[in-house]
């Protein structure tokens, strides 16, 4: 049976895909079934009213996130629609995205995402396209890096929280670059540890 929420430290994390635009060096997809004890590769994609339906008794966390083992951004429909029944009752939702939801839809879709999450994780993981292109091997090619720039950008402006994040495992000066573009966009960087 397919994993469609697991918890990390109190906050509930919402399976929704395998689908990535990215094949990152540094991805825990990569010879990995899951994390911990969750066995996160779906057989099928969950509707909404199936992640729904698992919530039911679970409305006692800090944080919801939409997150899992692929991008949630292709699953904007049910962001959407889980997302705004979470923000209904209180809760915070954030998502945790590669930021190439705007080239994956062809459109700017940060307006949409305002309906489900509070706070967007852009994983910033390179300070240059170059780089991040050959780490993070996007199927949009280079041009993935400064959209997702854009598109943590537009998300500020449409005011939900961003914070980007950056891997350690990166190394020293791309952290040190990556940090400078957190300050000259003036949003978070977060740096998390490789595992």
């Amino acid at each position: 049976m397919d994993t469609l929420v697991y918890s990390v430290n109190n906050n509930l994390y919402i399976n929704l895909t395998n689908r990535c635009s990215n094949n990152c060096d540094f991805c825990i997809r990569n010879g990995r079934e899951g994390i911990s004890d969750y066995h996160l590769w779906l057989e099928k994609e969950p509707t909404a009213d199936e992640i729904l339906n698992e919530l039911k008794d679970k409305m006692d966390y800090d944080k919801y996130v939409f997150c899992g083992f692929g991008e949630p951004i292709y699953r904007l429909d049910v962001i959407e629609k889980v997302g705004s029944y979470l923000k209904s009752q209180g809760k915070k939702v954030r998502i945790n995205t590669n930021g190439q939801g705007n080239l994956i839809f062809g459109e700017d879709i940060t307006g949409r995402l305002k309906n489900g999450v509070d706070i967007v994780n852009v994983s910033l993981n390179a300070s240059n396209a170059k780089e991040y292109q050959r780490i993070c091997k996007s199927e949009f090619g280079e041009k993935s890096f400064e959209s997702l720039i854009e598109f943590a950008t537009l998300c500020k402006e449409k005011g939900l929280e961003v914070i980007f994040s950056i891997v350690d495992c990166v190394g020293e000066k791309e952290i040190e670059e990556c940090k400078k573009i957190s300050e000259e966009k003036h949003i978070p960087l977060r740096i998390r540890k490789y595992e």
